[in-house]
């Protein structure tokens, strides 16, 4: 059902938005701790390693189609609040064309040069035929993730975040059955991993996709809305493409410093790939909170009311807050034992390094919660290079730390980089939004 989200409290508005997006940002990363909770389980930490590195990559291809969800979300959310319907539906059409070219690129990018990237990364041999193996199947149904992402941006942007979640939550279930059946159960190794993950993103996508257009067409349009706009694909893109930037540039971080992490051997690799899945998990929950807050304020915007913006920032937070402090207490003390989920050694390498990782990263999420929640605002309002400018800092920071203090610290030394990084992006994320605020206050309608 679509919302407006310029009406009725602030707080109640986007805390009812935002609590499915939350559920299906859980369930999404289901996929991934799905896949290195078999790997590790029933196969091996080779396995494990193999899932994680390629996941590593993964990211990459997630970055752009997350950015064109984004692009997509927010110029819709604005023409949405606006009322301007036939724009809107144009602007939809003219984003799954040109995300659809976009897809169809990245895939031969990615099926000629990810062998050479596993290797430029220093992935071990006895795991780089599987890593290779596993992203070999995922960039086959690479068009599922785009037009997933694409739906679900849509919905979102109409205010609907409970359909994308109930898609999520089957499909996340019916992943988890199938990565067992497949490994266990036919003995399809790192293949059946990959496998029942792409067809069950297949699923959800043709679901998703079908039935966002098919909530299009209930909308209605004065005029016949053109299947394409070069206007509209521009104002897209200045979101998406620094979104993609943004996205691509932290996946490509990430790839370097797991090319730091695979020079300490295959134990520091599989504890990493189990903990880097559980830190993602919150980082992605405030993610979701962050594009609830983009749509929040772009709804807006559009409809003239940007002195509700801020008090969508607070509630953002405190949500955000209200989440992350019970994980974040819970990692401390227990991440042992959601390490062990994924390995079978308790008292190996792996383990230790698992849980090492936990505990220096989790004391810092709420410091990421405020960050992330005062990206959402700038990106909804167009300040994207303030908002890139602030994330780049922290990525630049976070790879050369990590290189430095892992030369003396060891695998601890690229944990403690972390933290470093996000504290100083986020002082940088809240003071562009301090600066911005009486400006977005102050401007009439957006015009999208």
């Amino acid at each position: 059902m679509n919302k407006d989200l310029s009406v009725g409290r602030p707080e109640t508005v986007l805390c009812r938005f935002c609590l499915p997006l939350l559920g299906s940002i859980i369930f999404q990363q289901l996929y991934n701790i799905a896949d290195s909770f078999v790997a590790g389980k029933f196969i091996g930490d080779a396995a494990l390693a193999a899932v994680g590195n390629g996941y590593e990559i993964t990211l990459i291809f997630i970055a752009f189609a997350f950015g064109c969800n984004i692009g997509c979300s927010v110029i819709t959310a604005q023409l949405f609040g606006a009322k301007d319907y036939a724009r809107l539906k144009t602007a939809v059409y003219t984003t799954f064309i040109s995300g659809g070219i976009l897809c169809a690129a990245l895939m031969v990018i990615g099926f000629l040069f990810c062998g050479d990237l596993l290797r430029i990364i220093n992935t071990p041999e006895a795991v780089i035929a599987d890593s290779k193996l596993y992203l070999d199947v995922y960039i086959s149904g690479l068009p599922f993730v785009f037009y997933y992402n694409l739906s679900t941006g849509i919905f979102s942007a109409l205010g609907d975040s409970r359909t994308p979640f109930c898609f999520l939550a089957a499909s996340s279930v019916g992943n988890i059955g199938m990565d067992v059946l497949f490994v266990a159960g036919f003995g399809m190794g790192v293949s059946g991993v990959a496998w029942a993950t792409l067809i069950c993103q297949g699923i959800s996508c043709a679901l998703a996709t079908l039935l966002m257009f098919r909530r299009l067409r209930t909308i209605p349009v004065d005029s016949k809305p053109s299947l394409f706009s070069r206007e509209l694909f521009v104002k897209v893109s200045a979101v998406a493409v620094p979104s993609i930037l943004q996205q691509s540039f932290v996946s490509v971080g990430n790839i370097i410093v797991q090319g730091v992490i695979n020079s300490f051997g295959l134990s520091v690799m599989a504890g990493y790939s189990a903990s880097v899945k559980l830190n993602n998990m919150v980082i992605t929950a405030f993610n979701a909170l962050g594009s609830g807050v983009s749509n929040f304020t772009a709804q807006n915007i559009g409809a003239g009311k940007s002195e509700r913006v801020h008090r969508g920032l607070v509630a953002g937070r405190k949500l955000a807050w209200i989440i992350c402090i019970p994980v974040m207490i819970l990692y401390f003390f227990a991440g042992k034992w959601l390490v062990f989920l994924f390995v079978d050694d308790p008292s190996g390498g792996a383990m230790q390094t698992g849980f090492t990782m936990l505990r220096i990263l989790s004391p810092f999420y709420p410091v990421v919660a405020a960050k992330i929640t005062a990206d959402g605002v700038l990106r909804g309002v167009g300040r994207m290079k303030m908002f890139m400018t602030a994330t780049f800092t922290d990525l630049v920071l976070r790879v050369v730390l990590a290189q430095v203090l892992s030369s003396y610290f060891g695998s601890v030394g690229i944990w403690c980089a972390w933290p470093i990084g996000w504290v100083i992006a986020t002082v940088m994320s809240l003071l562009f939004y301090r600066s911005s605020r009486k400006k977005i206050e102050a401007e009439p309608r957006s015009v999208v």
